[in-house]
């Protein structure tokens, strides 16, 4: 009995995990220490949630020149560039990003600002990863 029910949950998680997208950032020649995941997943409402995971990154006042905030965005499916949020961090060991969006993202990148409220990025791009179709 305990057999059936370790394999029952077993394949539950399996099935859950199955339904995620999850995507390694290269290493960055900015912040080179960072290892950098996001996990993106669709839930019942048709919307997507995007779980953005970085260990080791350095303040984005530690980079050269200074900056003071890290956004995280979005390359929608119809090639919009879209500013999801701020990645806040104070060079802490981990730090973590869960947005919900209505649109599917294709890729997604983190950037170096001065500014949190961009329509669009200016800074120094971070890393750069694209989520498998």
């Amino acid at each position: 009995m305990k057999t059936i029910k370790t394999l029952i949950f077993v394949v539950a998680a399996a099935l859950l995990a199955s339904c995620a997208t999850t995507v390694k950032f290269p290493v960055s020649n900015v912040t080179p220490a960072a290892v950098i995941t996001a996990k993106k997943k669709q839930d019942k409402h048709d919307n997507y949630i995007i779980e953005l995971t970085a260990n080791n990154l350095a303040a984005a006042d530690r980079l050269n020149p200074p900056r003071s905030h890290y956004i995280v965005w979005i390359i929608s499916d119809n090639k919009s560039v879209i500013n999801v949020g701020r990645l806040t961090n104070r060079n802490a060991r981990n730090t973590n990003l869960k947005v919900t969006t209505p649109h599917n993202a294709t890729a997604i990148f983190i950037t170096a600002e001065d500014q949190s409220d961009l329509s669009f990025p200016t800074g120094v791009e971070i890393t750069r990863a694209s989520f498998d179709k």
